[in-house]
């Protein structure tokens, strides 16, 4: 068989090599001549497929190595009968800890505690699920919308956490949205965030977009911080990608060219999710385990003693595995080598190696007591060691 696969997708030799013949290409070189003779496909969000991409094609299957499937024309893929595979929760936990790296470098420039401030998560899916736990493990309050899920669970009188978007918006101090992108339906996301609710915005309220470009209007975000500068902001995802809105770019806190989930574990865990599902198309047995084949993190360890303060431990840890101003400085000073549309797809192609909180392990005292739930609350490996052996 011949494998057309986006080069930014990791071990893709080691997942698919035994299957055939694999060609790599940039994900927006990926054309209709490029798959015509290519029997299976895997991409990534920035490859739009559909129609226009797979006529005429051999491609009997589609794998996209992401969360999100509004790329995919997925009732097209159904009425061909051309088998389709996503990785839904592969990097849920990469972007997790891009949101966290950010809220610690705001409330480090504002010098305040999370814990003092209410966090509201606007879709409590794979990400914003698990970032509601990590929060709850810092002690943070956190309000919760997400209606569909609040449907499904109506019967279940334990569920009582749930709160409209306009009750949110009016009590949250910080705003995190975490939806995919749905245009039609009762539950559509597309200017969910709208210029109406951009206007209702408490002043001071963080805004964090590591969701869907287009779930937030951002031409009325630009307005707002034109027109007042009164709100802190944390955009990572844009409308109209890789052309996004300059004038917006430069008014945010921190601006980040899509790239929260871009932890090589994130990426890696999705290309193992599609590699199973290829092999159950196929019926051909799993033989690769990506916990035979993915590489050790260059930093696997920090030591801490007892008398390390809580929030400069923790501020340690996180810049240490992941400080989302690497990636502000790296993608401005593309955009000033290549221009915005160009920065925005080679900075992605050519993205360092960022490894996920979960791969540093932290030593501790058995007696470091708040230590401990700070870094654990943060997603951090933790081993307690007895005084003896520290």
């Amino acid at each position: 068989m011949r494998i057309l696969v986006d080069r930014n997708i990791p071990l893709a030799d080691e997942f698919f090599g035994e299957l055939g013949e694999i060609t790599r290409l940039p994900g927006r070189e990926i054309t209709a001549e490029a798959v015509r003779d290519q029997d299976i496909l895997m991409v990534r969000s920035i490859t739009r497929v559909d129609a226009a991409l797979l006529e005429g094609s051999r491609v009997r299957f589609v794998g996209t190595c992401t969360i999100g499937t509004d790329h995919v024309d997925l009732d097209y893929l159904r009425e061909r009968r051309i088998g389709f595979a996503s990785a839904p929760g592969c990097n849920a936990e990469s972007v997790v800890d891009y949101v966290l790296s950010s809220l610690l470098m705001l409330a480090d420039e504002e010098d305040f505690l999370l814990a003092n401030r209410s966090v509201g998560i606007v879709g409590v899916g794979n990400v914003g699920e698990r970032l509601r736990r990590r929060l709850a493990e810092l002690d943070v309050d956190c309000l919760l919308c997400d209606p569909p899920r609040a449907e499904a669970e109506a019967a279940d009188d334990t569920q009582g956490d749930f709160v409209d978007l306009d009750t949110l918006i009016e009590r949250a101090d910080i705003i995190c949205l975490h939806t995919p992108l749905t245009r039609e339906g009762p539950h559509a996301t597309h200017h969910l965030m709208s210029a109406q609710r951009i206007a209702a915005l408490k002043p001071g309220t963080w805004l964090v977009n590591a969701g869907r470009g287009a779930c937030l209007d951002n031409a009325a975000l630009r307005q707002r911080l034109e027109s007042r500068g009164d709100l802190r902001s944390v955009i990572d995802v844009w409308e109209n990608e890789p052309a996004i809105d300059e004038a917006l770019y430069g008014l945010v806190d921190i601006a980040t060219p899509h790239i929260a989930g871009y932890s090589l574990d994130g990426k890696m865990r999705g290309t193992e999710l599609v590699y199973q599902a290829l092999m159950r198309h196929y019926g051909l047995p799993a033989r690769r385990k990506l916990g035979q084949i993915k590489p050790d993190p260059w930093l696997r360890k920090i030591v801490l003693t007892g008398w390390a303060p809580p929030l400069e431990a923790l501020a340690l840890c996180v810049r240490a595995c992941y400080d989302v101003r690497r990636d502000m400085v790296g993608f401005e000073r593309y955009r000033r080598r290549f221009g915005m549309a160009n920065a925005f797809d080679r900075y992605r192609d050519e993205y360092p190696v960022r490894r996920e909180f979960s791969t540093l392990r932290v030593d501790l005292k058995k007696n470091a007591g708040d230590l401990r739930d700070a870094i654990e609350g943060y997603g951090f490996k933790v081993k307690l060691a007895s005084k003896s052996s520290s």
